[in-house]
């Protein structure tokens, strides 16, 4: 399975993932991944932006990138120029403060944005290790080693996720189906394509029954 790199990776991205692996009562055999990081940096999308619901709707939460002379995945590099990292902390505690596993999750999503990774690729993968592991996911995330043709190589993911594009990636899944979100009735009903955060801050341990199939 081949998938762009992504900043706190939305359900369908983190499905796919946890797809493949396999639960047997006595043992667990992990997922394998590859993460294009040879590709050129795509802009508008999920490689440097996630959506979380706020009371007001999906808020897009984006990572300011170092314009360089390069634009390959390896180098981009993050701007700390701004203070994104704090407005970004406190748009989530301004979501989720109420929401059921939010305290419990808060201090180490924020240790991931304090630690400054030096490149975007650096932090999304913390970013995507973070949701899989707290999801109960045992994945191996590996960087692609070179740049495949589009529809040269099976399960190519890399552009069917997308923000601006709809999938059905859940709905092949059989995992299409709401979990509870602290704004939904002010939504008048369930926001779907969200970051993986969106089901970790309110269903907690339980969220690996909305990425996978468990029965």
């Amino acid at each position: 399975m081949l998938l762009s790199s992504a900043y706190f990776p939305p359900l369908s991205w983190l499905a796919l993932v946890a797809r493949d692996m396999t639960l047997s009562p006595d043992r667990v055999l992990p997922s394998r991944a590859e993460v294009e990081l040879q590709e050129n940096y795509q802009k508008q999308s999920y490689r440097n932006r996630c959506y979380i619901l706020s009371a007001d709707g999906p808020q897009m939460l984006q990572v300011p990138v170092v314009h360089g002379a390069s634009w390959r995945m390896a180098d981009v590099r993050v701007d700390y120029s701004t203070p994104w990292v704090v407005r970004t902390q406190r748009a989530l505690d301004t979501a989720y403060e109420t929401a059921a596993y939010y305290e419990y999750y808060r201090d180490e999503v924020f240790a991931l944005l304090d630690a400054r990774p030096e490149t975007l690729w650096e932090l999304n993968l913390s970013t995507a290790r973070f949701l899989l592991d707290k999801m109960g996911v045992t994945a191996e995330l590996v960087p692609s080693a070179c740049f495949a043709i589009p529809g040269s190589v099976a399960d190519d993911y890399r552009y069917g996720v997308h923000p601006k594009h709809p999938d059905s990636i859940l709905e092949d899944l059989g995992l299409a189906r709401p979990y509870y979100q602290v704004f939904r009735d002010r939504m008048g009903g369930f926001t779907p394509r969200l970051s993986g955060l969106d089901l970790l801050f309110n269903e907690g341990p339980d969220s690996i029954g909305w990425i996978k199939r468990l029965h």
